[in-house]
C-alpha cells in the first residue's frame, strides 16, 4: 500500500505534532507515523509524570515554610493519592485523547514503525507485519526522540533496572532506591521518591551535581537533597549489580569497595538518539547517530530540502519546549520552500531556531528549584569577549522574605559588557522556575542594560531580584 502526502512526520511527540499541525494549517497535507504513544515520552514517562510526582512534596514544603500555615500541615504525603494524581495526568499511557486531536485536526495517524527507504519515502511496518509506504512531495520530518542510555555496569541488563520510564510510572514506592547519576533526571526523581518515603542513595561519578550548570545550582540542589534525607555519594561509581531471586533485593557493588542493598536501581546517566533503526543508511547517514541540522532543522549533508530532524534527535536543545520551538521554525521553512520562497536561517525571522543556541531556558523542580537560561559564566568566557558576572542572594529581597520564612535563593547574571546585554542567568530557590522567563526575554530580545533598568519590578515581589542584580552591576 502506498500513499503520498506533502509532509511525512515520523514521531508523534511534541515536535512532530507541532510540525504536522502547522503545515496542515498552512494548506499542505501531512501524515504522522508513531509506533508507541501519540504525545511522546514527555506526556507519559518524563516531564509530565515526574512533575506530578514532585508537586505534592513541593506544595507541602511551601505551606510549611510560612508560620501560621506551618501549624496546619502535620501529616506526611499520601503516596497512593500522589500516584493516582499522576495517573490522571498521564491517563496511564492511554493516548486516545492525543490521537483524537491529530485526526480531528485533519492529520492522519499511521501506527507502526517508520523508517526511511530512500529519498522522500518512509516504510511503516504495522503490528501485524504489513508494510505501508508513505511518500513525501515536500519533506520528511524525523522526530523519533531519544531513549535512556544505560551505563556499562556488570549485570545491569539482568536486574530489571529502572530508567525514567519505570521511575515515573511505578505503582508502588520502593522502600530503598539507589539512583545512578547526577543530572536533572537523577536529581528530580531522587527528590520525588524521597518525598514519598523511599530511602534514597545517589551515586554520582563526579564531584558535583548538575555539572554543566553554574556551580551554585549544583551546590543548592545538593544541600536540598541532603536536607530532604537523600544520601549523596560523590566520586563513586557502581561496578556490579545483581538481584536476589528469592528476596528480589538488588546488591550494588561500588568502586570504593562498598555494597548497597536496595529494592530498585534507577539509571539516569543520559540519553541516546532513537536512530539505530530509522533507515538513515538509505540516505547516506549513519545509523544510531544524532542528526546535525541547520536553523530550519534541515538535515545537513544531503541534496535537496526534503529531510528534517526536530527535537531531541538533533541534540541541539533536548527539551520539550525547544522541540516545539524548532518545530515551528521547521514547519515555516517547509511551507515557504513549498511556495518557492527560500527560507533564510540566518536571522531571528520565522525560519530561524537561533534561540536554541543562545537562550535555552531550563527548569529543574528539585527543592530548591533551579532554573537557567543562556550561557554560564564559564561558557561565556570560553566564547571570548568582555564578560562580567554579578551575584545576589534572593533572600535579601523583601518579596522573598514575605513569600517564605527562611527563604534561601541565589541569582547570577552573566553580562556581555561589549554589547551591554545579558547573555546568561541562573536562579535557585522557591519560584525560580517561574522567574526565569524574564531573563529569557532579556536575552532573546538583546535588551540593553540601560533600557532594562527601566523595567521596574513590582514591590513586594520576588522579581525585585532583577533590580538588585542591576544595582549590583552598578546601574
Amino acid at each position: 500500500m502506498e500513499d503520498t502526502y506533502d509532509v511525512v512526520v515520523v514521531g508523534a511527540g511534541p515536535g512532530g505534532e507541532v510540525v504536522a499541525d502547522r503545515t496542515v494549517r498552512a494548506g499542505l497535507t501531512a501524515v504522522v507515523v508513531e509506533a508507541e504513544a501519540v504525545g511522546g515520552e514527555c506526556s507519559y514517562r518524563a516531564c509530565v509524570p515526574s512533575k506530578a510526582l514532585l508537586r505534592p512534596g513541593a506544595a507541602r514544603e511551601a505551606a510549611r515554610s510560612v508560620d501560621g500555615a506551618r501549624q496546619a500541615v502535620t501529616g506526611a504525603l499520601d503516596p497512593a493519592r500522589t500516584l493516582a494524581r499522576r495517573d490522571r495526568f498521564t491517563a496511564r499511557g492511554d493516548d486516545t485523547g492525543q490521537a483524537d486531536w491529530l485526526t480531528g485536526s485533519g492529520i492522519p495517524l499511521v501506527r507502526g514503525h517508520g523508517r526511511l527507504a530512500g529519498a522522500r519515502r518512509v516504510d511503516v511496518t504495522g503490528a501485524d507485519g504489513t508494510v505501508r509506504t508513505l511518500r513525501a512531495r515536500r519533506a520528511v520530518v524525523l522526530s523519533p526522540g531519544t531513549e535512556p542510555a544505560l551505563p556499562q555496569i556488570e549485570g545491569i541488563d539482568r536486574v530489571g533496572v529502572w530508567t525514567n520510564r519505570q521511575a515515573t510510572t511505578a505503582d508502588a514506592v520502593p522502600e530503598r532506591l539507589v539512583v545512578i547519576g547526577g543530572g536533572v533526571v537523577a536529581c528530580e526523581l531522587a527528590t520525588a521518591w524521597r518525598s514519598l518515603g523511599s530511602a534514597v542513595t545517589l551515586l554520582v561519578r563526579g564531584r558535583t551535581l548538575l555539572a554543566d550548570w553554574e556551580p551554585c545550582a549544583g551546590e543548592e540542589v545538593a544541600r536540598g537533597l541532603t536536607d530532604l534525607g537523600v544520601t549523596l555519594r560523590f566520586g563513586v561509581s557502581a561496578d556490579r549489580v545483581a538481584r536476589d531471586e528469592a528476596t528480589r533485593a538488588v546488591r550494588v557493588e561500588t568502586d570504593d569497595g562498598s555494597t548497597l542493598v536496595c529494592d530498585e536501581v534507577l539509571a539516569a546517566v543520559g540519553r541516546r538518539p532513537r536512530t539505530h533503526d530509522l533507515g538513515l543508511d538509505t540516505v547516506g547517514r549513519t545509523a544510531g547517530d544524532w542528526l546535525p541540522v541547520d536553523d530550519t532543522c534541515r538535515v545537513a549533508g544531503l541534496d535537496g530540502d526534503w529531510l528534517y530532524g526536530v527535537g531531541d534527535v538533533n541534540h541541539r536543545a533536548p527539551l520539550t519546549h525547544m522541540a516545539k520551538y524548532q518545530a515551528r521554525a521547521c514547519a515555516a521553512a517547509i511551507v515557504e520552500r513549498a511556495a518557492g520562497r527560500p527560507a533564510d536561517p540566518g536571522d531571528w525571522g520565522a525560519w530561524s531556531a537561533r534561540a536554541d543556541r543562545v537562550a535555552v531556558p531550563q527548569a529543574v523542580f528539585t527543592r530548591p528549584e533551579v532554573a537557567s537560561v543562556g550561557l554560564t559564566e564559564r561558557a561565556a568566557r570560553a566564547a571570548g569577549g568582555a564578560i562580567r558576572a554579578v551575584e545576589y542572594r534572593i533572600d535579601d529581597v523583601a518579596g522573598a522574605a514575605l513569600h517564605a520564612d527562611a527563604y534561601r535563593g541565589r541569582a547570577k547574571l552573566v553580562v556581555d559588557e561589549t554589547r551591554g546585554v545579558v547573555v546568561g542567568c541562573t536562579l535557585t530557590g522557591p519560584m525560580a522556575t517561574e522567574l526565569i522567563h524574564a531573563a529569557t526575554v532579556a536575552i532573546v530580545g538583546e535588551v540593553p542594560l540601560e533600557r532594562l533598568r527601566h523595567a521596574v519590578p513590582a514591590f513586594p515581589t520576588v522579581s525585585e531580584v532583577w533590580l538588585r542584580l542591576l544595582e549590583a552591576y552598578g546601574l
